[in-house]
């Protein structure tokens, strides 16, 4: 019922358990160790298309458009941008800094034109502790993860006809609570996906995009990466034509 990563992340749980139980003199052995993990599937999550995110902007929010607009032009997760204040937002310097939840990692990223034009025209307050995304802000501030703010995103996807509309309650769907969720391959994680291959496709440097979109490392970043079929092109029409003499 559950997805194989996360019944492996509970068996590890076990694991742990009946490890200390042993160690403890309560046990002979550990029954936990012997069972075998799941095999995951690799992640099904895709980048956007432009004119996908074009149907999604057009039915959201202005809030949503700003957290989506935030998240294609910086390539950051949905917390840290639900979580920005305007003390993140420097425009004498055109950039936005702050640390990320997940790593703690501090960012510095420059402002893309697309986003500063939209940030200017945003209602501003004195207070620079004043979230950019008020509602986005509470439930991020508020509950330890953001699993409602995704709900919402899922069901703007499923307005913009690019997902199927899940029920509104587990009871709804006649699964249950622990029942596998549907997964779709778009999401605002997606938005990770697509900013790191925009920068790619450009032909910015891997060294570059992953200090923008914080990645750890190179090989996470390559799962990030998505090459387009025109990018490819351009690759193959640098190529010398070694005949041409």
């Amino acid at each position: 019922k559950a997805t194989p990563r996360t019944a492996n992340n509970k068996l590890k749980v076990v694991r742990v358990l009946f490890q200390s139980a042993w160690r403890d003199g309560l046990l002979t052995d550990n029954p936990a160790a012997k069972v075998p993990t799941l095999k995951a599937a690799k992640s099904k999550r895709r980048p956007f298309s432009l004119p996908e995110l074009r149907s999604v902007l057009k039915v959201a929010s202005q809030e949503w458009q700003g957290m989506i607009l935030f998240a294609l032009y910086t390539g950051q997760r949905l917390k840290d941008i639900a979580s920005l204040t305007w003390s993140n937002v420097d425009l004498e310097h055109n950039e936005i800094h702050f640390s990320t939840s997940k790593t703690s990692r501090f960012q510095v990223i420059p402002l893309a034109t697309a986003l500063r034009r939209f940030v200017e025209e945003m209602p501003t307050s004195d207070d620079p502790r004043a979230p950019l995304f008020l509602n986005a802000y509470k439930i991020a501030t508020t509950h330890l993860h953001t699993g409602l703010l995704s709900r919402e995103f899922s069901e703007l996807l499923a307005t913009a006809g690019l997902v199927k509309a899940q029920p509104a309650t587990h009871e709804g769907s006649g699964k249950g609570r622990n029942s596998k969720r549907d997964n779709n391959d778009i999401s605002f994680h997606s938005l990770r996906h697509t900013a790191t291959s925009l920068l790619k496709n450009a032909g910015v440097s891997d060294a570059v995009a992953m200090d923008l979109v914080g990645h750890e490392s190179a090989a996470v970043s390559a799962s990030y990466t998505h090459i387009d079929d025109e990018a490819k092109r351009r690759a193959i029409a640098k190529l010398p034509d070694i005949m041409g003499f």
